[in-house]
């Protein structure tokens, strides 16, 4: 039997300042998200290189949601949230958010460099490439959808 998670409840920092975005399932949509990111990422302060890698990560997450949830709205639903303290470390969040058919997070399997070159499986990196480049990852997925909720530290 798949593995499915209940629907998240609430924020994963709630009372952070948010900007929410809504964007269609769409060639380039994703770049449209990572202007965002971009802009609040400069508003923390954030390093250049550390913003690039969440503007991938998002990229990456927004791909996944086009290709593989299969949405009847056709959209997909990304918040971004800025918090901490300077002293204790500021962080950009972005979730990630469709409401298509979800699937069963324990059953995703790890890329390798040999299925890649040897079966010439190109495909299946994303949730890999997601994990290396945030500092903190949170996948859920279930019959009302996927959630990808990831930080990065300033």
């Amino acid at each position: 039997m798949a593995q499915r998670d209940p629907a998240p409840s609430q924020p994963a920092a709630p009372g952070a300042p948010s900007v929410s975005l809504t964007i269609p399932v769409a060639p380039e949509m994703e770049i449209v998200a990572t202007a965002q990111a971009d802009a609040l990422g400069e508003y923390i302060d954030m390093g250049r290189d550390k913003i690039d890698e969440v503007k991938l990560a998002l990229v990456e997450a927004c791909i996944n949601a086009f290709e593989h949830a299969h949405t009847e709205d056709n959209q997909v639903h990304i918040t971004f949230r800025v918090g901490g303290r300077r002293e204790a470390g500021e962080w950009l969040e972005i979730e990630v958010l469709d409401r298509g058919r979800g699937f069963d997070t324990a059953g995703v399997e790890s890329p390798s460099p040999q299925k890649t070159f040897e079966e010439r499986r190109r495909r299946g990196w994303g949730l890999h490439i997601i994990k290396s480049l945030m500092d903190e990852v949170q996948i859920a997925s279930g019959e009302w959808g996927t959630r990808i909720l990831m930080r990065k530290y300033k």
